[in-house]
């Protein structure tokens, strides 16, 4: 099981933020919802995107131009929907099983999933006010 390591945006406090857990992390200075941010591969992304919150998969690939443009929206979507949306971010090229099953032809390609179920498909560079609104909608 893997994790990050997260400063709290609140008390600068660093937090662990795990990959795979059943609610959603919390700063353990101040308690407030931290940005869920983590990287999941072939062996653990079946229970990365398990739960009843919403999770925002990122299929994406250090060489590609386009997914290194939309990192830092979906960064701040982490931060500025903490405690409400789950950010997981699947290399293509080291998780090829994944890219797979979701036919994953051109990147970046973001999936919308709740209960490990996809709800919502977006696929290219998209701006910040559009993954916003599509987060709210599905939120």
């Amino acid at each position: 099981m893997g994790s990050r390591v997260v400063a709290c945006p609140s008390c600068g406090t660093k937090n662990r933020v795990p990959t795979i857990s059943a609610g959603h992390p919390r700063c353990a200075g101040c308690h407030i919802d931290l940005p869920w941010l983590v990287d999941a591969g072939d062996a653990d992304f079946t229970k990365a995107v398990k739960g009843k919150h919403l999770v925002l998969v990122d299929l994406w690939a250090p060489w590609c131009g386009p997914c290194r443009t939309v990192a830092p929206i979906l960064e701040k979507l982490s931060r500025q929907f903490a405690g409400r949306l789950k950010v997981v971010k699947v290399n293509v090229d080291t998780s090829p099983s994944v890219a797979k099953r979701y036919e994953a032809r051109s990147i970046p390609m973001m999936l919308f999933m709740r209960d490990g179920k996809v709800i919502d498909t977006v696929v290219g560079a998209q701006s910040e006010h559009v993954m916003r609104t599509l987060t709210e909608r599905h939120l």
